[in-house]
This record gives structure tokens, C-alpha cells and sequence, in this order.
């Protein structure tokens, strides 16, 4: 199935729109009291905005474009099924739950259309505390608030400020991060944790961050992301250099201003797995 016939500057257009009046919706929940309910662990929430929010968007998307299928985070597919369309959306709602949960203002909205192998087309990440929108389209670069991006120029790791995030089940298996994160600690100007993959990969896009890594996320997490990374001039893989089918991307995602990745590859050689306590060896 094509994709060549789509209008992909038209198509982004809607869905900055949809994403910018999902944010808005974000924030009318933003100073209620706290309502977050768990998913997978007690580390997993999911809130009554992130709910809002997607139906919201997903019933937006539905109507503007009813043949494609539509994927949320909380909800599932909607639409045609997924061999039926050239055109699959990625849904996260609110991504940075936990941000949004506790009041700690690093959250967004985050929209990506793929083709039916994940191959992004288009992304929207949309962060309605600072009115910040990040953009991309395969081939035409990527802006943010319209002004084109580009990652840093930072050659040397010792010089670079990162940013990681720490997988839901990392109370109960060793493979957690925790050892890669002491790595970064050790090698890297600074090391961050703000709670929103998409976030992070646009601040990378941006120049705001050097180098953004991150195991077991999801398509929702990654596809805008990493699309708009590329278009400003960044590298995205797995930890071991290669460029997995799109559907394995988030599993091990490391994404750079592209100088300094061969420097990150060899971080991730030292191992990435570390002992729960009282765990033998």
C-alpha cells in the first residue's frame, strides 16, 4: 500500500491543531487534585486527563481522516484494521504521567503517522506548559514553533549533557538501566532524567541535550521523536549501532547530535544490566 498520495504538510497541519487543543485539555486537569491510578506496577500511572486526552484525539484523527488507523496508548487500535490502511497514527496522550501526576511540569502530547511496517511519515510532540511544538516530516526537516532544528555540535561525551529514563518494571528485574546510567554519570558533563521520552528526543533535536538513550518503550514513545531528531541532523539506533525494523526501535533507543554516537556505542559495551539487591552473582 502507498503512501505517496498523502498531503503529509496538510495532514500535519490537522494534527498540530489536534495536539495543541489536546494539550489544552491536559491543563484543565493540571491543578486538580491528584487522581493517577496504576497500570502494570505501582510506578505505571494512567490519569483521568490522560484518558480525556485521548479520546479526544482519537475521536479528532477518526474524523479527519477515517481511513487510517488510530493507535492510543490507553485505548488500543481504532479504525480499519491495521492491513486494510497505508496510514497508522501513534497515539500518547500524555506522555510524562508521573511529571503530570505529581505537578512537575514535563509532559506532552505526542502524535506520530506511520507507514504499516512503523517507518514514521510524520510527528507532532506538543508541550503545552511552555506552548512548545516540535514538528517533522520525513525529508523536510523539522521545526520547532516554525523555526527549523538542529542538534548540537558537541564532540566529546565529557562535554555533553544527557538524558535516560528508568523502565516501569525496574523495581523487579535487573535489565534497569541502572547500570548504564552509573556509566553516563562517570563519563558525560551532566545526566538528566525528565520523565518524557518524546520530550527528550526533541530537546536533543533542539540542541537543548547532546545525546538521549532509553530501553522498553513503546511506538507511541519513539516514532515522533526519532523522526524529528533525524530531520535536524541526529542519529538515532539500537545500543549496538544498527538501525532495527521500526517496531524494535524502542526497545533499545539511543539517539545523538550524531558526533559523539560511536563515543555512546562504547558506553553501552561495558554492559548494561545490574543487580537487584541482595541479588548473587
Amino acid at each position: 500500500m502507498s503512501t505517496d498520495s498523502l498531503d503529509t504538510f496538510a495532514v500535519l497541519q490537522t494534527a498540530e491543531s489536534i495536539a495543541r487543543q489536546a494539550g489544552a485539555i491536559l491543563l484543565q486537569y493540571y491543578e486538580r487534585p491528584r487522581q493517577a491510578n496504576h497500570k502494570s506496577t505501582s510506578v505505571d500511572l494512567v490519569t483521568e486527563a490522560d484518558t480525556a486526552s485521548e479520546a479526544f484525539i482519537v475521536a479528532a484523527l477518526r474524523e479527519a481522516f477515517p481511513d487510517h488507523r488510530v493507535n492510543g496508548e490507553e485505548g488500543g487500535g481504532y479504525g480499519p484494521p491495521p492491513d486494510q490502511t497505508p496510514y497508522h497514527w501513534w497515539v500518547d496522550p500524555l506522555d510524562g504521567t508521573t511529571d503530570f501526576a505529581h505537578r512537575f511540569p514535563v509532559f506532552a502530547v505526542v502524535l506520530a503517522l506511520s507507514d504499516p511496517d512503523l517507518n514514521p511519515i510524520l510527528g507532532v510532540v506538543y508541550d503545552p506548559t511552555r506552548d512548545e511544538c516540535f514538528k517533522g516530516i520525513r525529508g523536510h526537516g523539522a521545526t520547532l514553533n516554525g523555526r527549523p532544528l538542529h542538534v548540537t555540535a558537541t564532540r566529546d561525551l565529557a562535554e555533553a549533557l544527557v538524558v535516560t529514563g528508568f523502565p516501569y518494571d525496574r523495581w523487579t528485574v535487573e535489565d534497569n538501566n541502572t547500570a548504564l546510567f552509573a556509566h553516563f554519570v562517570r563519563r558525560a558533563q551532566g545526566v538528566r532524567c525528565v520523565g518524557s521520552a518524546a520530550l527528550d528526543l526533541c530537546y536533543v533535536a533542539m540542541g537543548r541535550l547532546d545525546l538521549f538513550w532509553e530501553k522498553k518503550l513503546n511506538p507511541w514513545d519513539v516514532l515522533a521523536g526519532a523522526l524529528i531528531v533525524e530531520e535536524a541532523g541526529g542519529r538515532v539506533t539500537d545500543f549496538d549501532g544498527g538501525r532495527p525494523a521500526p517496531v524494535h526501535l524502542g526497545e533499545r533507543t539511543l539517539a545523538t547530535n550524531g558526533l559523539i554516537h560511536d563515543e555512546a556505542l562504547a558506553v553501552f559495551r561495558l554492559g548494561d544490566a545490574a543487580p537487584l539487591p541482595g541479588a548473587q552473582r
